[in-house]
């Protein structure tokens, strides 16, 4: 039986025929799930860029300028006074403990050290024996150059004895002019050879006495560096021991070149000004010292001057070596403007401070900062005496805003006090205005 085709086949009839649609009556298709995403991607897009339209235009009003949240009511802040006295204008400079003297104990003969006589690290004096040399061969030689001028003197006197004689007989005209002059020659050569022995007498003595080696100067030995019973040399190039001066020391400390004038106008060469020897963690005062000179040129390489001071170092806090913050007071100003360190802020413009108002608000004032030291700051510009000013609390201010003061407590307000303000401390000038 042949085979009908599919679009031949009849469909079954399950109700009455359906009347065909028009194209325009027939409803519109669904796209395909691929477009259905995309657009549900642009929709998204659209409202995700009108949030953000609405969070940029409709941004809460106390939000201050640089995107931070405001803070409702008044800022609570700490005030301080302007005030007004003498402040020391220091130049900071870093330099390094020298020993005042400094000398290597050689021993200036050849031969075994016999004696030890000093401890390490004991303070000496000048002239303090410190070692002895074996002297027995100095004094063998010392005793033999003795024997010879007493050799030489006898024939001295023999001779002077002859010329005596010879002065008569010639005088007789017993001997002749030659045998004279012959006897006055021989005279005269053993008197030369006893002035030599006394010579080789006067050598092998300093020779004998440098057996014995004394302290050249008043300081600390350091380490032996040779031990007792060792042949010890004048060549060594150790020496025996080194010996350090530590009363009075030296700090030797460079500032800038631009320094050099206001130096020279308190003191032509320096000497006489007040140095401070800080520790390098500036906490507390080593000792006190003044200027021995200042170096007579600038090094080029680094534009600074060497400065020398002197210190007593009466309780031997200064060290050879050791690296010291030197502080020289150049000159006190009378009646200084001065405000907490803490007070001083630094802004694109420079620096500057917060001041309260009569009606509690505060506003920014350009300042001139001289120097920053012991936290407190020296104004040269900006400032009067007895004007208010914020202490702590400048993170949360601008321009305008108001404050809370606190409750005034007894005594008053000692103006001190370091808040959030206090990591935009300016670094200490240590320079004079």
């Amino acid at each position: 039986m042949p085979q009908i085709e599919a679009s031949q086949q009849p469909r079954p009839k399950t109700g009455p025929a359906q009347p065909a649609r028009s194209p325009a009556t027939q409803p519109a298709r669904i796209g395909s799930p691929k477009k259905r995403g995309y657009r549900a991607w642009i929709v998204l897009a659209l409202l995700a860029g009108v949030v953000v339209w609405y969070l940029a235009t409709h941004r809460p009003a106390d939000q201050t300028a640089n995107g931070r949240a405001g803070f409702e009511g008044p800022v609570p802040v700490t005030p301080g006074v302007v005030q007004q006295k003498d402040v020391p204008i220091y130049l900071n400079g870093i330099g390094t403990v020298q020993a005042f003297n400094t000398v290597t104990v050689h021993s200036r003969v050849d031969g075994q050290l016999q004696k030890v006589l000093f401890t390490e690290g004991q303070d000496v004096k000048e002239g303090d024996i410190l070692a002895q040399v074996d002297p027995a061969p100095f004094q063998t030689a010392l005793d033999q150059a003795s024997g010879k001028k007493g050799q030489d003197v006898a024939q001295l006197q023999n001779a002077n004895l002859d010329m005596q004689r010879d002065t008569d007989m010639l005088a007789k005209k017993v001997i002749s002019s030659q045998q004279y002059d012959t006897q006055k020659a021989l005279v005269d050569q053993l008197a030369a050879t006893v002035a030599a022995d006394q010579a080789a007498i006067a050598s092998a003595q300093v020779q004998l006495d440098y057996a014995t080696i004394r302290s050249p100067l008043t300081g600390r030995v350091g380490i032996r560096q040779i031990d007792q019973g060792n042949i010890i040399h004048a060549t060594d190039t150790n020496g025996l021991v080194v010996i350090t001066q530590l009363q009075p020391i030296s700090i030797l400390f460079t500032l800038p070149e631009q320094n050099l004038k206001a130096i020279h106008q308190q003191s032509l060469d320096g000497s006489g000004l007040q140095v401070l020897a800080v520790d390098r963690d500036d906490n507390g005062i080593l000792d006190t010292g003044s200027v021995a000179v200042v170096n007579n040129q600038i090094d080029p390489t680094t534009g600074t001057i060497q400065v020398k001071a002197t210190f007593p170092n009466a309780k031997y806090q200064l060290w050879p070596g050791q690296f010291i913050n030197a502080r020289l007071l150049l000159m006190t100003r009378k009646d200084g403007i001065v405000v907490p360190a803490q007070v001083v802020q630094n802004g694109p413009d420079g620096a500057f401070v917060y001041m309260i108002q009569p009606d509690n608000t505060v506003q920014m004032r350009k300042i001139k900062v001289a120097q920053v030291d012991n936290n407190v700051a020296l104004i040269d510009d900006g400032l009067k005496p007895g004007e208010k000013v914020v202490v702590d609390g400048q993170y949360k201010l601008q321009p305008g805003a108001k404050i809370k003061l606190p409750d005034a407590a007894p005594g008053g307000h000692s103006g001190g006090g370091g808040g959030g303000g206090a990591h935009q401390h300016p670094s200490p000038a240590g320079n004079a205005s």
